[in-house]
């Protein structure tokens, strides 16, 4: 369960961070708020995130395993 949770929170962070930052400047470039518009989106996406990730990583483990097995 341990595992579980420390996976979910870097595999949130990783992922919000990166797709934060590039969604904001996709919409906004670079513009001398950038920074801060980054960090608001991150900053509401991590938490919803997390929780996905948490709560939907096992389900996701076993559908990728199963698509796998069938390759």
């Amino acid at each position: 369960m341990k595992h579980r949770f420390i996976f979910a929170l870097l595999m949130s962070f990783t992922l919000t961070l990166i797709m934060s930052a590039w969604i904001t400047y996709l919409n906004i470039g670079l513009d001398p708020e950038f920074l801060s518009f980054w960090m608001h989106a991150w900053f509401l996406a991590w938490p919803v995130a997390g929780v996905v990730a948490f709560i939907a990583g096992p389900f996701l483990h076993k559908l990728a395993q199963k698509i796998v097995d069938r390759m």
